[in-house]
């Protein structure tokens, strides 16, 4: 995806551009919204509703994979049952650590939608779920949106010296991504340290 491609879309399709956005966001979005956030301000686009589009949009995506995992995950994994030990680990450290983890797989590359299937498959309630998500998609959206609003230069940039967006959005989310797997396996490191000392 490119500016000139959101410029068409936005030329083409007019206010059809925000169910664009939603129907985007669903799945993923992340370098088509700081496109869109670039061209609100440049006066292309109303901020304001591009924001509740790619909010609603992160929300409802989110939620539709939540409710797969609730529905079929379970399902599936009984008929794996040498994974269903490990799962149901993994599982339970996802509901230990729900809120935390709803706030941050956004920023991941490459695992919010298998996350949302995956805390659909834990015994996580539904309603807190869609708080948590809530609050999540707004940040998301908010984040991405305000960077491609605030920070157009650098994108402007980034097209000048031949950069792609999508790769520099990518190498970001990556980053994010080591990061929290480096946290987890410190965080799993102590707590076998604490186990150890009580043995």
């Amino acid at each position: 995806m490119s500016m000139h491609e959101v410029r068409v879309l936005i030329s083409q399709y007019g206010d059809w551009f925000y169910i664009i956005t939603f129907l985007w966001t669903v799945l993923e979005g992340e370098t088509f919204v700081i496109l869109a956030g670039f061209a609100a301000q440049k006066g292309l686009l109303n901020v304001g509703t591009l924001f509740m589009a790619a909010w609603l949009g992160s929300f409802c995506g989110d939620q539709i994979f939540f409710f797969t995992g609730r529905r079929f995950g379970i399902r599936i994994l009984n008929h794996l049952p040498k994974l269903k030990a490990p799962i149901d680990k993994s599982l339970g450290w996802l509901e230990r650590h729900a809120e935390i983890f709803i706030l941050v797989y956004r920023f991941m590359y490459g695992i919010r939608n298998i996350s949302g299937v995956a805390i659909g498959m834990s015994h996580l309630p539904w309603k807190k779920f869609m708080i948590w998500n809530a609050a999540a998609a707004f940040i998301w959206a908010a984040s991405f949106i305000g960077f491609g609003y605030l920070f157009g230069d650098v994108i402007s940039h980034w097209h000048s010296s031949g950069q792609k967006v999508e790769d520099n959005v990518r190498q970001g989310m990556l980053a994010a991504l080591a990061l929290f797997l480096l946290i987890v396996s410190f965080r799993l490191f102590i707590m076998w340290l604490q186990k150890r000392k009580k043995k």
